[in-house]
């Protein structure tokens, strides 16, 4: 609620265990280990929107801590995000959790929205990530890990592929996004915009 609060998003409803509610209730809605203090409900139409110069665009991840994570991940570099569907619910639970307020901060972006420009983060077979092309503005397009981005999509983006010298066959949705926010930022850009 701080992170809401912060950014200017007011609750519609504060729920406050002992004062406008039963404590035992907050308890059987919560998907905690242990009752909240305090629930707020906000509009999911308050969260931000707009765009940035980089726009992390996730291809159908299901798992609401990939999703919670890349939306923290896109905060901590000043990037927004845009989630096709049959991704996970941002304001899920879970997600929200993962996002540690990010939710409150980060831009979420129609996907038909996104900068033209695009690099696609596949598995196998892309150029490696440094060698990538990384103007402005520009989507980085990461896909579920069952399947990946369609052919469709990342026939019209530049691809590239994160080196990784394990054994490992890939990596996490939410590691691959953090690596190359991080490789823009090594290269000099300072986010948001």
């Amino acid at each position: 609620m701080e992170a809401a609060a912060a950014a200017g998003i007011e609750p519609v409803e504060l729920l406050v265990a002992g004062e406008n509610v039963v404590p035992e209730l907050l308890g059987e809605v919560s998907t905690l280990g242990h009752a909240p203090r305090v629930i707020g409900v906000y509009r999911r139409a308050d969260l931000p929107a707009g765009s940035r110069d980089v726009v992390v665009a996730v291809w159908r991840v299901a798992d609401p801590g990939n999703v919670g994570t890349l939306i923290r991940t896109a905060d901590a570099f000043g990037a927004a995000v845009s989630l096709s569907a049959e991704c996970a619910d941002p304001t899920g639970p879970r997600a929200l959790r993962a996002s540690a307020g990010a939710v409150f901060r980060v831009p979420l972006v129609p996907w038909d929205e996104v900068p033209a420009r695009g690099i696609a983060l596949v598995a196998h077979g892309g150029e490696p990530l440094e060698e990538a092309p990384l103007d402005l503005p520009l989507t980085l397009y990461l896909g579920s890990e069952r399947e990946g981005l369609p052919e469709a999509l990342a026939t019209h983006c530049y691809k590239a592929t994160i080196p990784t010298p394990g054994a490992a066959e890939s990596l996490n949705v939410a590691a691959a996004g953090a690596i190359a926010l991080y490789e823009l930022s090594r290269r000099g850009w300072r986010g948001v915009s």
